[in-house]
């Protein structure tokens, strides 16, 4: 019988493998910084951190027109050709004011859940971060880790606690696990409740509480809020929790409970700022306005004083 013979099919080598280094050949396989289009990279979607033109980002476009954008944002590929910003949505927008077309991008291929992850805790370093930002973050990343496969109940084992995705979060921001609960909560209030929230209108305790109220609970809620320019207590909030939870909370019940006089509550003075700036100089500065009219009211207090002690 005929003995075939194979040939074994050897791999091309080219001169760049023969004289290249392994540092160079390790350094191929790193992620490149390519510049992209602004108009390819879309938002990421529902993305929690507000993106504001203030003077912060007055300060980010001025220094992108003299440097350019000195950290790359991280972007994930779509399959339209688009890509999908995950990190730098704050450099894209200064980057528009800076008249920019193109930005400095790494490109890296994530799953949605991985997206999110990364999305959350690059935006979770800025120094100032909402409720409402803190609340929707949170949510997004507790429920993309728990698509991941990490449990989100409590869980013991003979060998001790096992972490949950709550707890896993809590420590890696530096918050309790009831903490956590609360700001997630915060995701149940209506827009316009959660405003006050971020403005500091409604104090973070009883927005929690008035967040377990359904939806037309809370629209009537914000009616009686600005009606009595007045927002719930701890207590008045809890108050409404427990009678929305019984089924027994009406539109009364609401009105009357914000009604009520709070302990120590002092009454607050109101001011038509109009009114108030019509009288003032033009050229006055906003730190010397306080100033400016306590003077004023002293002065015009002195003159009530010696014009009744000349009439006597």
């Amino acid at each position: 019988m005929e003995k075939k013979e194979t040939k074994m099919q050897i791999p091309k080598i080219t001169l760049d493998d023969l004289f290249s280094t392994q540092e160079q050949r390790d350094n191929a396989n790193l992620e490149k910084v390519v510049d992209i289009s602004i108009k390819d990279i879309k938002d990421f979607p529902n993305h929690p951190f507000k993106v504001i033109d203030n003077e912060e980002m007055e300060q980010m476009r001025d220094s992108i027109k003299e440097n350019g954008v000195l950290v790359p944002v991280l972007v994930r590929p779509k399959e339209n050709g688009t890509y999908e910003m995950i990190s730098g949505h704050r450099r894209k927008r200064a980057s528009e004011l800076a008249e920019k077309e193109t930005i400095p991008c790494i490109v890296r291929d994530l799953t949605d859940d991985e997206a999110t992850i990364i999305m959350v805790d690059s935006n979770m370093q800025r120094e100032e971060i909402l409720p409402s930002e803190k609340a929707f973050a949170y949510k997004m990343k507790i429920e993309a880790m728990s698509r991941q496969g990490m449990r989100t109940d409590l869980t013991f084992s003979q060998v001790g606690k096992k972490l949950n995705a709550y707890e896993e979060l809590a420590n890696e921001n530096g918050e309790s696990r009831n903490q956590i609960h609360r700001y997630i909560r915060l995701t149940e209030l209506v827009p316009e409740l959660l405003e006050m929230v971020d403005k500091k209108r409604i104090a973070f305790l009883p927005a929690v509480e008035i967040s377990y109220l359904t939806k037309e609970q809370q629209l009537f809620l914000l009616d009686c809020i600005e009606y009595n320019d007045a927002t719930p207590s701890h207590a008045q909030a809890i108050k409404l929790k427990k009678m929305s939870q019984a089924g027994t909370l009406t539109e009364d019940d609401i009105d009357d409970i914000l009604s009520q006089e709070k302990p120590n509550q002092i009454p607050k003075m109101k001011f038509d700022e109009g009114r108030i700036r019509s009288v003032l100089p033009k050229n006055i500065e906003e730190p010397k306005i306080e100033d400016f009219v306590v003077k004023a009211i002293e002065h015009y207090s002195k003159y009530l004083r010696q014009r009744d002690m000349s009439a006597r």
